[in-house]
């Protein structure tokens, strides 16, 4: 098996989550936040025309992402943010860590945040 040269090991709680511009989002009474995503391209317009899809799409975040999502700013790192969710909600965010990696992971993965650059 041959190594991989020039292989950047990167801390993944030290990544910077950015919210994009085109997600919207507004927050309920209760705090819940929903995120507003627009259906855009050619195949989402075909699916609008011929499958009655929506324009707009509708995610509602849970308790913890919706604490969450208001406090991605552009600066802070996983880890301050983990600081944060653990002053509000201890225990019951358990395992911390693990949850928000796999909380920013799925917000990658759906094109709902961006990387910070790094300096």
């Amino acid at each position: 098996m041959r190594k991989r040269k020039n292989v950047i090991s990167e801390n993944y709680l030290e990544r910077v989550p950015v919210r994009l511009e085109s997600i919207g989002w507004s927050k309920n009474e209760e705090g819940i936040v929903t995120l507003e995503i627009e259906n855009t391209g050619w195949a989402n317009r075909i699916a609008q025309k011929l499958f009655k899809r929506p324009k707009i799409s509708y995610v509602h975040l849970d308790k913890h992402g919706s604490f969450v999502w208001p406090l991605i700013d552009g600066k802070s790192n996983i880890i301050e943010l983990g600081k944060l969710v653990d002053e509000q909600f201890g225990e019951e965010a358990k395992p911390l860590y693990e949850r928000l990696a796999t909380f920013f992971k799925i917000l990658d993965s759906y094109h709902f945040i961006k990387w910070a650059d790094k300096k």
